[in-house]
């Protein structure tokens, strides 16, 4: 190989490596210099994150979101979507960053880049305390009809384990599947446990109850997510939940909205 061929090869990839680093460090550079960060929610979706009584965004996403701008030194602007819109508008580059209650799984990693799980849940299956399920079978049968939110885990849960049912999927936050079965629109809803208990203390005392029997396979991971070439932002999250987990803020998080009620009184 000549030199003058070497040289030119060697120029062409020093190019590439300065460009693609700007391509990475590019959304949190844009942030900071913006002052501004900007998160999709689905505010339907309480104690993660919901429109609390004075009209605020709040919950346990949006707190860590906060906490995240203000350690960049950041405002933040919160944005509200349906289920279905949360993807488009972080790819559309309405959003930097989504935060939602949502699973990292194979098919939506084609379009995003998740962070490290920062909890996980178990789904399940609820009914009214009067219906007489017992079992997953009980359910799983032609003339149950079973309610889940539109594009969610527990949508593709349940149409894998509960294959004999009728599912019918409702859009917005876990409470509208809750506010189904209590109507008498479906027979039984399938949800993770969590958002199913946090929101029950909103209904009728004893209404629903869960299944002993959890569906699935075992625990579901919850994670951030951003645009795929935003690769420092992403490891700026992951950073930041190392950090919150070790001084203490992370715990006091979960302890006051997902391990209590306290927040339903405060918001």
């Amino acid at each position: 190989m000549s030199r003058k061929k070497l040289v030119s090869i060697i120029l062409v990839f020093a190019m590439s490596v300065f460009f693609t680093g700007i391509c990475f460090a590019g959304t949190l550079s844009e942030i900071v210099k913006r002052g501004e960060l900007r998160v999709a929610v689905q505010s339907g979706a309480p104690p993660y994150a919901f429109i609390d009584k004075n009209g605020e965004p709040a919950g346990s996403m949006v707190d860590f979101t906060k906490g995240m701008a203000d350690a960049m030194g950041v405002k933040i602007k919160v944005l509200d979507f349906d289920w279905d819109g949360l993807i488009p508008a972080l790819l559309s580059g309405k959003a930097d960053i989504l935060a939602a209650d949502m699973t990292p799984t194979l098919k939506r990693a084609l379009k995003l880049s998740f962070t490290d799980p920062w909890i996980e849940v178990q789904p399940c299956v609820f009914t009214t305390t009067g219906a007489s399920f017992k079992t997953l079978a009980d359910v799983d049968k032609p003339e149950v009809t079973v309610g889940v939110l539109l594009g969610s885990t527990g949508e593709t849960i349940a149409k894998k384990f509960l294959k004999k049912a009728k599912i019918k999927s409702y859009k917005g936050g876990g409470r509208m599947v809750v506010q189904a079965l209590i109507a008498g629109h479906v027979d039984a809803g399938v949800n993770d446990d969590l958002a199913v208990l946090t929101v029950l203390p909103d209904f009728p005392p004893n209404s629903v109850r869960l299944l002993d029997k959890r569906l699935g396979e075992g625990k579901d991971p919850l994670a951030f997510a951003v645009r795929p070439d935003s690769v420092n932002l992403w490891q700026w999250i992951n950073l930041y939940f190392k950090t919150v987990r070790t001084n203490g803020e992370y715990d006091t998080n979960i302890a006051y909205w997902l391990e209590g009620t306290e927040w339903k009184k405060d918001h």
